[in-house]
């Protein structure tokens, strides 16, 4: 019996399979959630690490000043000088911290963070709730998206109605203003959400009557 040569040359490669668009969707949102995830990380190492540290030194130091003989009064008001500065650095940890994810949202919920920021903003935002909670991506979806909003426009009266179940968050804004539509988008589309424009005057922009939206929990 006689042997065929081997064949020679490049060996064709198997093909690639490719991801489906229900694969590459689910794949950009764990993204997304991880990315979530790890701003809410890195707020807990900030306030647990360096914000801690920051007000322990305070209080070490206002310890020190009352030691200080009242005649030291250079002394005295070095140190009052290195409180102040530290109260301010305090300050600014807590500002980036709230930036990258509010401790109040960690803490408590979308509800109660969104009633402190209207508060801190003075701006007419009514909030109603029942306490429930949706995780990190889709609170801090709907968080931001409400911030850039009061940030933009901190007059236009609004009702947030937050509900939902342990697989949804749903949203609803009465009296959004222009750009809450588009900004709940842009935070709920890469969670696979969606945002739609309820009930809209036709007088009115899109987005100042009621929004909806609709974003998955992790």
């Amino acid at each position: 019996m006689r042997l065929e040569p081997a064949p020679t040359g490049d060996v064709p490669a198997a093909p690639t399979a490719v991801p489906s668009a229900s694969a590459v969707a689910e794949a950009r949102r764990r993204r997304e959630r991880d990315q979530w995830q790890g701003r809410r990380r890195l707020e807990r190492q900030l306030h647990d690490g360096a914000a801690l540290r920051a007000s322990a030194l305070v209080l070490q130091l206002g310890l020190f000043r009352h030691r200080v003989p009242e005649a030291e009064h250079e002394l005295r008001a070095a140190i009052g000088t290195l409180q102040d500065e530290l109260h301010a650095v305090l300050q600014e940890l807590r500002d980036v911290a709230g930036q990258i994810y509010p401790p109040l949202l960690d803490e408590a919920g979308l509800g109660p963070a969104l009633r402190e920021l209207a508060e801190r903003l003075d701006a007419p935002l009514r909030v109603r709730d029942d306490g429930r909670r949706f995780g990190p991506a889709a609170e801090g979806a709907v968080y931001f998206a409400v911030a850039d909003a009061l940030a933009a426009d901190p007059v236009s009266p609004r009702e947030v109605t937050i509900a939902g179940s342990a697989a949804e968050l749903v949203v609803t804004v009465t009296g959004g203003g222009p750009g809450l539509a588009e900004l709940l988008l842009d935070r709920a589309r890469p969670l696979g959400g969606a945002v739609c424009d309820v009930s809209t005057p036709p007088d009115e922009t899109v987005g100042t009557g009621t929004i909806v939206a609709r974003i998955p929990c992790e």
